[in-house]
């Protein structure tokens, strides 16, 4: 994989008219956030296709998950406190981030509620800050899985079993397998998923 960021700058914002229409129905702060972020992806996917952002056919409303054209790929959108990932393929990708640092006081009470049996009988010997990093990792797999798999996470959370290296990951209800990759960029934590190992040496990377 391949970090990239933008060349363009975000000012004036690459947006569309249909996102301008979303973006006055939403609170002032969250509109911009939303009409930022759409400016954001699109800035970064031009700069991999090498075209202008306006040119790039993002399909991404409030609350939904970012899409573009078929002969365009995948993409896939996560962020936290303090900075946003766009993860690109052509292949279906889900794509996770959080503050590494991030504190779980209760990771224990987590993992009994949304991790197999298998998942808790490896975690249940560690404790402190052993198992925050644990059930955090294993936390951005399956959230990145479940984007991978245009699921819920309301339904699709506790179905996902993530192997004790972290490189894989399986939907005991539907009985699928995805494979996994997890690393740290500065102060976060990242995980990226595909169907095959091989589809996420090949997928850059917009952090900012």
């Amino acid at each position: 994989m391949q970090q990239i960021g933008p060349d363009a700058e975000l000012e004036p914002l690459a947006v569309t008219e249909q996102e301008r229409c979303w973006a006055a129905g939403l609170p002032a702060s969250r509109a911009h956030q939303f009409l930022t972020s759409r400016s954001w992806m699109r800035s970064c996917l031009a700069t991999l296709a090498g075209t202008s952002p306006l040119q790039v056919p993002l399909d991404a409303p409030p609350a939904a998950p970012p899409r573009l054209t078929t002969e365009w790929g995948y993409v896939s959108l996560s962020h936290c406190a303090d900075a946003c990932l766009l993860g690109w393929s052509q292949q279906p990708i889900g794509v996770d981030l959080e503050r590494a640092d991030r504190k779980l006081p209760a990771a224990a009470a987590l993992m009994r509620r949304y991790f197999t049996e298998a998942e808790q009988s490896e975690l249940e010997i560690l404790h402190g800050d052993q198992l925050r990093r644990q059930v955090l990792d294993r936390w951005l797999v399956k959230e990145a899985a479940i984007k991978w798999q245009q699921g819920s996470l309301a339904q699709d959370l506790s179905f996902w079993e993530v192997s004790a290296t972290l490189r894989a990951a399986l939907h005991r209800g539907l009985n699928v397998q995805v494979a996994a990759q997890l690393r740290s960029q500065g102060p976060w934590r990242l995980a990226l998923v595909a169907a095959k190992k091989q589809f996420l040496q090949d997928s850059p990377l917009c952090l900012a």
